[in-house]
């Protein structure tokens, strides 16, 4: 298969994606070596001595065959290598659920003056051509590699003009730095003339000049709803046929922009969509999300994947290339669509939730390509009374709005349930008065959403009554943190008891343990408890929560009045936010809304 001839023009279709100081340097993420091998980070090269070793079984650097083929008809494949030296070159196609073929292994010399390519047209014919391709490179002598790209000699269906939106609120720091590394990203770009980044400032506090690539409006604060709908009208305006939302530190490498436009370029569908997948930042070997489900709740897809293992990885990625539910939805910290498949603007949430909706109302074919990836701060110090406040709204919203979701008054009602179950055990009363006000609101209709579009007023609510359940310092000698549950006794005999709450006198013999933030989600490991300090993920911060009856029957009474209201008035608030949805997420409401009309006056 290798091809001597000189190469006709060709198209990058993947680049490699280093280790980037700043993002993440966890290096077996991005290729393994073994021996006399080493990475210079500066000049994006590897060198070897002889019998130095270089894996790209990695996340970030195979080549999903099977996405190319099924997405964009790929019928022309080529590797292209650049370096010196003498090596075996191992080319290795993995299928799922059965035994790799090692498609190429020879020995090769690099010329510094002509890249080495090997003609891989012929895979792309075959049934096995569903698998994911990576190399190996065994150095023979001393060598080095500089570059390697997979490339193809068909021509693009179309050419996105990109535009990136990011709406901030008083993250100056953060925003400028995302700045700074796209301004440098794009003066080097062959796409320079096709992506542009457009910044809405909610908090109007961002002093960015703008620049030929780089635009800045400021925009009333109306959460990320609002700051994504006037990124989007702006896409809109200025001709962009595609938009990518993407957050305020993007904490992305910058060749996932390059990885997202090739992609759109090729796909057969105009609308297809790709959703960039989040690491915690605390643990940058791990996916948190890599998409995720909406039914009744959100559901994290993959959770947990570690991409120091190749198997784990492979498996990832299989699971992603075959065809995507249709609750399938893309988080806003990297999301790129089609601008003119847009048939609704954002629902005015504020945040928690616009995300999902935008997914589940369009018909996007939502794509995620492997290496497309968001850092991001722990999630876990994040939850509060607010978000599961808002987290609420939202997730009864989108049953009532949106016919597709539908799933009837009692299974609807069976959310909140879950919501008020979850907090109870672990004593989280000020969180399930958050949930009772959720209920309440969205009983209220979507003109409620309208009306407290800027969540000023339920911002200052839920802030006063946050007395407990709100990080302070922690103390200097807490007791260790239990590493988990009791046992399966205990646990079965507390649960008929909602946790002691119908047991007398609980709060005096009931237990008191330390909670890690990334276990306070973990209800099982409340049972038995009648106090529990959560320690924040550095371990400077910390609350406690204690048993209270008087709580647990003034919490319960408040859901049980509402919960019963809220079944007789389904039928109507269906009907209500049916209508209401379309006009929420209408052009000319969001122009109205965020003062363009009068702007353009």
């Amino acid at each position: 298969m290798q091809d001597e001839a000189a190469a006709p023009a060709r198209t990058t279709l993947q680049s490699l994606i280093w280790p980037e100081q700043g993002i993440c340097t966890e290096r077996d993420l991005y290729v393994r070596l073994q021996n006399a091998a080493g990475m210079s980070g500066a000049a994006h090269e590897l060198r070897f001595a002889a019998g130095g070793k270089a894996r790209f079984d990695t996340w970030f650097n195979l080549f999903n065959i099977g996405k190319w083929r099924q997405h964009c008809g790929l019928r022309d494949l080529r590797l292209q290598l650049e370096g010196e030296g003498r090596f075996e070159l191992e080319v290795v196609l993995a299928f799922p659920s059965r035994s790799w073929e090692r498609i190429f292994i020879d020995v090769i010399t690099f010329d510094p003056d002509a890249p080495f390519e090997l003609d891989l047209t012929p895979l792309l014919e075959l049934e096995a051509g569903q698998g994911a391709l990576f190399f190996t490179l065994t150095a023979l002598e001393e060598g080095r590699l500089s570059g390697a790209q997979w490339q193809t000699a068909q021509a693009p269906k179309r050419t996105p003009e990109l535009m990136l939106s990011i709406t901030t609120f008083k993250r100056e720091a953060a925003v400028e730095q995302t700045v700074r590394r796209f301004e440098e990203y794009i003066a080097g770009s062959s796409l320079k003339d096709h992506i542009r980044l457009t910044v809405v400032d909610n908090g109007r506090s961002v002093e960015i000049p703008d620049s030929p690539h780089v635009t800045v409006i400021p925009n009333e604060n109306l959460g990320g709803a609002g700051g994504f709908s006037r990124g989007l009208l702006a896409a809109r305006d200025s001709g962009a046929s595609h938009c990518l939302f993407m957050d305020d530190d993007a904490s992305v490498h910058m060749a996932s922009l390059d990885r997202t436009w090739l992609f759109l370029a090729y796909a057969d569908d105009p609308a297809t969509a790709v959703a960039g997948a989040m690491i915690d930042a605390g643990h940058r070997w791990a996916i948190w999300e890599n998409g995720a489900l909406f039914d009744s709740r959100c559901m994290p897809l993959h959770m947990g994947t570690d991409l120091r293992d190749t198997l784990e990885s492979l498996e990832m990625e299989f699971d992603t290339t075959g065809p995507a539910s249709d609750r399938l939805y893309g988080g806003w910290w990297y999301f790129a669509f089609p601008v003119a498949e847009v048939r609704h603007q954002p629902f005015p949430f504020f945040v928690r939730g616009d995300d999902v909706s935008f997914s589940l109302v369009h018909a996007f074919n939502i794509v995620r390509l492997n290496g497309v990836v968001s850092f991001q701060d722990s999630f876990t110090d994040k939850e509060s009374p607010l978000t599961w406040y808002l987290d609420l709204r939202s997730h009864l919203a989108h049953h009532l709005s949106l016919p597709k979701m539908e799933i009837g008054a009692l299974r609807t009602l069976k959310i909140a349930v879950w919501f008020f179950l979850r907090n109870l055990p672990r004593m989280h009363y000020e969180t399930i008065a958050a949930i009772n006000l959720a209920l309440e609101d969205v009983m209220k209709g979507p003109e409620f959403f309208d009306a407290h579009a800027d969540m000023a007023q339920r911002r200052a609510d839920i802030k006063a009554l946050t007395q407990v359940e709100a990080w302070q310092p922690a103390p200097p000698h807490l007791p260790p943190a239990v590493k988990k549950p009791r046992n399966v006794v205990v646990r079965t005999l507390m649960k008929p008891t909602l946790n002691g709450h119908l047991l007398p006198f609980f709060a005096r013999f009931g237990g008191r343990i330390v909670l890690r933030a990334k276990d306070r989600g973990k209800v099982g490991w409340s049972w038995g408890a009648a106090e529990i300090t959560y320690l924040s993920a550095d371990g400077r911060q910390c609350y406690t929560v204690r048993h209270s009856k008087r709580a647990f029957l003034r919490e319960t009474a408040r859901f049980t009045v509402r919960a019963l209201a809220f079944l007789r008035a389904y039928p109507r608030l269906l009907q209500h936010y049916r209508k209401g949805y379309d006009t929420l997420t209408g052009e000319g409401y969001w122009r109205a809304k965020l003062g363009m009309d009068r702007d353009a006056g």
